[in-house]
């Protein structure tokens, strides 16, 4: 609960020169994870974080050959690097809760050691490495595409800040709560189809558990299989006319089961699903009820997969004040 709750509290002034250049490396999402999962607050600590988890994030997705220089060999350091600085956290942390100096609700990671049981601080701070990876890279590059499209599509936009205004019409008290979240249907349609179209994560492996067929192709048991959300999302069977960009498509009972997987599916779905729909809706919401923008290169600006999709230019944007 206090993870929603320090998220759906953030209510503060967004600074306009972050939005002259949005891309998906965008700091707000960085410094949320770091807030609800290690309490970690501190700017300059947050900022060289960030920097190596940036090049842990980008060596995931890399050619593994270890070789001086190769964004693996980058990544392997700078995974050291983040192993031990997170397990100096833990070990602190580990000390405040012995001494009464923490609670249990400070933090993620504080309800993890009070409820795991025992465990070794390295395998600790990879699984929180882990989760403040996805939860960084992901929302950050579906963020970066919800500014590019609504740019794009001015009678979209007009739509997210009509329904944005009408929840904050009804509300007597400042700052978002959990029940506006609810309210915010057509914007969560809007982030739908920018996953839809272009997936935070293209696709994964995963290993088959039996031997079978799949339209006349054999695959024995234990062979690595790669799903792709992108060709599933771009199916004209499941979405016709795919390369329409449609919000409306998730209208009712939506897509069919496993046609549309940006967090993936079945027991195995991405466990930060409902975090990352915060965290996408809350920048929603402030950037339209402050601002309107339009792209400055719209059409020189192609997008391009390094390791997760981003504009090739970066997405410079012109921003006015909402009158």
């Amino acid at each position: 609960m206090r993870l929603l709750k320090d998220i759906l509290r953030w209510n503060g002034p967004i600074k306009t020169s972050s939005l002259s250049s949005l891309s998906p490396k965008i700091m707000f999402t960085f410094s949320i994870a770091c807030r609800s999962l290690l309490s970690l607050d501190d700017p300059e600590r947050v900022r060289q974080l960030r920097e190596k988890f940036n090049t842990v994030a980008v060596g995931v997705f890399s050619i593994p050959i270890d070789l001086p220089g190769t964004r693996f060999n980058r990544a392997i350091k700078a995974s050291r690097l983040l192993r031990k600085e997170v397990s100096a956290i833990i070990r602190q942390r580990k000390e405040e809760l012995k001494d009464g100096k923490a609670l249990e609700e400070k933090d993620i990671l504080s309800h993890m050691l009070m409820n795991i049981g025992e465990t070794k601080d390295e395998d600790l701070a990879d699984k929180i490495i882990g989760v403040l990876i996805g939860g960084h890279d992901t929302a950050s590059t579906v963020c970066t595409f919800i500014v590019n499209y609504l740019a794009e599509f001015p009678h979209i936009y007009q739509r997210v800040l009509q329904e944005q205004k009408e929840i904050l019409n009804q509300k007597k008290e400042k700052g978002l709560r959990w029940e506006d979240i609810e309210k915010m249907r057509y914007s969560w349609n809007v982030a739908c189809e920018v996953m839809r179209i272009v997936p935070p994560v293209p696709g994964t492996f995963r290993e088959a558990i039996d031997h079978f067929s799949f339209k006349g192709f054999y695959i024995p048991k234990g062979w690595k299989l790669y799903w792709s959300a992108t060709a599933t999302h771009m199916n004209p069977d499941y979405f016709p006319e795919p390369e329409r960009f449609d919000p409306n498509r998730f209208e009712g009972s939506g897509p069919k089961p496993y046609t549309y997987v940006p967090f993936g599916g079945g027991p195995r779905m991405c466990p930060g699903r409902e975090y990352g729909r915060l965290e996408i809706l809350i920048v929603m919401h402030n950037l339209v009820k402050r601002f309107k923008w339009e792209l400055v290169s719209p059409k020189e600006n192609k997008r391009v997969v390094d390791p997760l999709p981003i504009p090739s230019k970066g997405l410079p944007i012109t921003i006015f004040p909402q009158s």
